[in-house]
């Protein structure tokens, strides 16, 4: 059976009061633990690096863990955050489970604060179920790193000298949120019965006189690595949003190998007609691979589905199953959810 660490706001005798204490009173093995967390708001950052680690709520609407750092954050040394130092959680570790907990970011629109991560998912054979991840631009980020960032100081944070290894996520029935490249990263990724929400910009927010954007976001910005068989699949998912029609994007490459599927999945009307979008990247319209199958929605008309984006046959549909991607790097028994 599982060690079991209890964590509440109103802690009693054998409990923790923070999250934060209870990782760093994990035992320094391998053997499975399970923090359980009591209803509440936990506004504190944290980084776990054990594996065969499970973080569960009891509630993911009542299990709240948040934080405010974002990418204009101005550091000790004047220099700004950057990207990958404003996670609420970065979980880097392999065999991580979360259940029932949302994980918030709460800085706002990137428009005035920036890319903001609520979380960052380093690993391979992770889970999320039942989960919500809350947040605007780059709510989730689904590691590895790319190899190289496109300018000095880029990848600035806690992995940018790592080793870039290959892993494999399980979303399941979770509930993300965010508006610009808010699903990113090089992770093979599966999004089973997951809520895709797209928010839109709050004028009330954004500074005077700023007009509101024709385009409203990206859904995904996906920097598979070259040579991986698979990225992002959304299988049976539904993609909402308060946005205006046709002003959100499936999808753009944050690199030239970026793989995206999106099938059987419910598209809104706030989808663009074109449904994906290059990012400037003209010669990667031949390496990418964005495609759908079997949608439906007032989002999901491909008559003018953009020329480097694809309809899969029944045939080629086939190819992605749930094991295809999941045991795509080896072995692993990972839950099955009816």
């Amino acid at each position: 059976m599982d060690k079991i660490l209890y964590v509440s706001k109103n802690a009693v005798s054998g409990e923790f009061e923070t999250i934060t204490s209870a990782l760093a009173a994990l035992p320094d093995d391998t053997a499975p633990v399970t923090i359980h967390i009591r209803p509440g708001v936990y506004k504190e950052k944290f980084t776990l690096t054990r594996p065969f680690v499970t973080l569960e709520g009891e509630d993911a609407r009542t299990t709240v863990i948040t934080y405010h750092d974002h990418a204009l954050m101005l550091m000790e040394d004047g220099s700004k955050r950057g990207t990958f130092r404003t996670p609420t959680a970065m979980i880097d570790a392999d065999d991580f489970t979360a259940r029932n907990l949302t994980f918030e970011n709460s800085s706002g629109t990137g428009r005035l604060y920036g890319q903001a991560l609520a979380l960052y998912a380093d690993g391979d054979r992770m889970v999320f179920d039942n989960c919500r991840l809350l947040g605007c631009q780059d709510t989730l980020f689904t590691a590895p790193l790319p190899p190289t960032a496109y300018q000095i100081g880029g990848f600035t944070g806690p992995k940018e000298f790592s080793e870039r290894r290959p892993g494999r996520h399980y979303y399941h029935n979770c509930y993300i949120e965010g508006d610009v490249d808010f699903i990113f990263g090089g992770a093979a990724s599966y999004f089973d019965a997951c809520e895709i929400y797209s928010k839109k910009y709050d004028g009330a927010l954004l500074e005077k006189g700023s007009d509101l954007p024709e385009i409203h976001g990206y859904i995904t910005a996906a920097s598979t690595p070259e040579g991986q068989t698979y990225g992002y699949v959304f299988n049976n998912c539904r993609l909402l949003s308060n946005c205006p029609e046709h002003s959100v994007y499936l999808g753009r490459p944050w690199r030239s190998h970026a793989k995206t599927l999106f099938m059987n999945c419910f598209l809104d009307s706030h989808i663009h007609p074109a449904g994906w979008h290059d990012w400037g990247k003209e010669d990667a319209h031949n390496t990418i691979d964005y495609a759908e199958y079997n949608n439906f929605g007032p989002g999901a008309d491909i008559l003018g589905r953009a020329a480097f984006s694809k309809q899969l046959t029944k045939e080629e549909a086939s190819a992605y199953t749930i094991d295809a991607v999941l045991l795509s790097l080896g072995h692993w028994d990972f839950p099955r959810f009816l």
